[in-house]
């Protein structure tokens, strides 16, 4: 029996091994929400498959998300990342994931969950969508509307509507696997990096 996946889905294997095991399963893990919040706002503009390639990079430059060590990053520290062809070399993506932790610490120095806080925007249960093709899934979503501005008025950058709910579909807030996927139906829940 041959799988049906997403029509998104290319027949690269690293591809189907996130569309396989990751997107649309429910993260609950703070160092894996912060790595795809990341990593979203750096495909800004570019391919996924893209992101997905120099994810490998991104783990050993960042401390895989350690959100403290991150958020200790000097300007210096991040000027010298740029230099690395394993990451995007855009100076405002890469100062936004240490920008990212600082906003994310500070959070949780308010004494918020920020894995509940965030999980509150779909009232901590994933959204599972009629999707009979990827491309009638929105870009974008009143929720995630509303999770862009929060995050922006608590000093997160690279998080716009658009990248918002790319975030909430990998990360299983949303389930936007199309209806004849075998994957449109998960249960299991990501509780650490893959």
């Amino acid at each position: 029996m041959t799988l049906q996946r997403c029509g998104w889905c290319s027949d690269d294997p690293l591809y189907m091994a996130y569309h396989d095991l990751e997107w649309g399963r429910p993260v609950f893990a703070e160092a894996h929400l912060f790595e795809m919040l990341c990593l979203e706002g750096q495909q800004a503009g570019l391919s996924w498959i893209t992101v997905l390639k120099k994810r490998e990079a991104y783990r050993q430059h960042f401390f895989q998300y350690s959100i403290v060590e991150i958020a200790a990053l000097s300007d210096d520290e991040i000027a010298l990342k740029l230099q690395d062809a394993g990451l995007i070399r855009h100076a405002g993506k890469l100062t936004a994931i240490r920008d990212n932790a600082i906003a994310w610490q500070q959070l949780k120095d308010d004494e918020t969950d920020v894995v509940k806080w965030l999980w509150d925007f779909v009232a901590q249960q994933p959204i599972s969508n009629d999707v009979p093709d990827y491309r009638l899934a929105p870009a974008q979503t009143t929720t995630s509307v509303a999770m862009s501005k929060a995050l922006k008025k608590k000093g997160f950058k690279f998080v716009g509507p658009t990248t918002c709910y790319a975030f909430m579909q990998a990360v299983g807030m949303v389930n936007d696997h199309e209806n004849h996927c075998n994957f449109k139906n998960l249960t299991q829940v990501q509780h650490t990096n893959p």
